[in-house]
């Protein structure tokens, strides 16, 4: 193993940037994960930065398979709206305008 090895990246401690609840979306600077505990803003939390979640998802659109999804950090919800959002992955199931919980595949997408 090379030297400068430091550990896996699919879990990381970060600092909340509000308080969270375990399973939540969160945001850090560009960083996107799934919080693996809750936690108090400014406390330390483990997040996991890829695989499938189910995450809050903004009413009113419906999702094809495959689209690529958004987080709101202002609405605290996953979206299909790019413009002020942050990418971080994409559906990995459709969803109906009505859903309050969409099923996402975490990881940057070309």
């Amino acid at each position: 193993m090379a030297k400068n090895y430091v550990q896996p990246g699919d879990t990381l401690t970060v600092p909340a940037p509000y308080d969270v609840a375990s399973g939540a979306g969160l945001l850090v600077g560009s960083l996107f994960g799934v919080a693996l505990a809750a936690a108090l803003s400014g406390a330390p939390v483990e997040i996991r930065t890829r695989d499938v979640w189910d995450l809050a998802k903004a009413t009113g659109l419906a999702w094809t398979f495959g689209v690529k999804l958004y987080w709101d950090n202002t609405a605290k919800n996953v979206t299909t709206t790019s413009a002020s959002n942050t990418l971080i992955g994409v559906a990995a199931a459709i969803q109906a305008s009505g859903d309050t919980v969409g099923r996402i595949k975490l990881g940057i997408v070309a």
